[in-house]
């Protein structure tokens, strides 16, 4: 999942706050409501739709445990029991390889700043309008990316997770295909994969697109089918517009906030925002070449200006009623993460009452939801399934 994600994806401090009469009310409101979600995700039928519900998708692995997108946080995602695993956010080398990053920009989630003979390579780009600093993966090959190691990219949140700097390299899209199906055959269990597409349209201006080369991957692995256990996703619906052309897998349109342009609108001019997307027209439209949607959590229950959830939209309902999965991201143990209501005093790195915000989004009707704690969404699965 990518750099769009709205005010959860931001750090700082919680704070403790009480439930007020009005607050209740609304969440009473929100857990009052049917819970779509628990149906039985084998009626659906093979693929996708025959997911458990509400689907568990650990989130770049288990990244609350592990440094993101290494083989160490998507194992440790398996072995706690993820549904799926966001395996790859997608961004190619200079010579063409695609890697699994959090963003092109390295600096955040490897040691690339203490090798010095890398240091020639720090620049400034504008990464879709904004301007970046760091060192970016397009500028290296991939033996010398291979010369570094993964960290944690949050440590004030995640401090335990820095035990881990250093132990793993960063993974390959194909590795990861190849560790899919390993990880299958010794499972005895098919395991399922969540790659996101990063910047199509920046990429594809430098000569370097990105779904040529996914779909290539996925045709050479024989995973390009509509039953393939490979879900793709972009914040960009023309990049899924493409692949759609290219491929039959289940197919995503990532949405962040409402006021918020996908980049490749900007790039052409068209001047709709997420908030057009997600109205019935809008729906229709992604459900004519997608089979879901990945908004941000607050698209489906908006908070308040102090933070605390409010009334959900019914962006659930009128998804479901053109045939679209919604898979919101994205839910974090961790307070600053974590709707106020649900805030356990204000340490950055102390959990709140995740469990129950977990219950509040279940009971919107959402078909899954990405996680940073894969184990800790099972036992709130659990718990709503009764």
């Amino acid at each position: 999942m990518g750099t769009q994600e709205s005010n959860e994806e931001t750090s700082g401090t919680g704070r403790r706050a009480l439930l007020g009469a009005a607050v209740l009310g609304a969440g009473g409101a929100v857990l009052g409501m049917a819970g779509t979600a628990r149906a039985d995700g084998a009626r659906h039928g093979g693929g996708v739709r025959g997911l458990p519900k509400p689907t568990i998708i650990g989130h770049r692995g288990a990244s609350g445990y592990r440094p993101e997108h290494t083989f160490g946080s998507y194992q440790l995602a398996l072995d706690l029991g993820a549904d799926i695993v966001e395996a790859g956010d997608l961004v190619p080398t200079k010579d063409g390889h695609l890697v699994c990053r959090h963003e092109p920009e390295i600096g955040g989630t490897t040691d690339v700043a203490d090798h010095p003979g890398f240091a020639d390579r720090k620049k400034t780009k504008l990464l879709d309008g904004v301007s970046t600093t760091g060192w970016f993966t397009e500028d290296f090959t991939l033996a010398e990316l291979k010369t570094l190691r993964a960290v944690e990219r949050i440590p004030a949140n995640r401090p335990h997770n820095t035990l881990y700097n250093g132990r793993w390299e960063i993974p390959t899209f194909e590795e990861v295909l190849r560790w899919q199906d390993e990880q299958t055959r010794k499972r005895g269990k098919q395991v399922w994969i969540y790659p996101e597409l990063k910047h199509p349209t920046y990429f594809r201006k430098q000569g370097l697109p990105l779904e040529e080369r996914v779909a290539k991957l996925l045709r050479k692995y024989r995973k390009d089918r509509r039953t393939s256990p490979v879900i793709l996703q972009s914040f960009e619906p023309t990049s899924i517009q493409r692949l759609n052309k290219l491929v039959d897998n289940p197919l995503v349109v990532l949405l962040s906030s409402a006021d918020s342009r996908p980049w490749d609108f900007v790039e052409t001019g068209d001047p709709r925002t997420v908030a057009d997307l997600v109205k019935p027209a809008g729906l229709r439209e992604i459900a004519s070449y997608a089979q879901g949607i990945g908004p941000t959590l607050d698209l489906i229950i908006p908070r308040d200006a102090q933070g605390n959830l409010t009334t959900p939209t019914t962006l659930v309902s009128d998804a479901h009623k053109v045939g679209l999965i919604l898979h919101p991201y994205t839910l974090r143990n961790e307070n600053p993460f974590l709707p106020a209501n649900f805030r356990k005093g204000s340490e950055a790195d102390a959990y709140g009452d995740v469990f129950g915000a977990y219950r509040a989004y279940f009971a919107t009707g959402i078909d899954g939801v990405f996680t940073d704690q894969p184990d800790t969404g099972l036992l709130a699965r659990a718990d709503f399934n009764g």
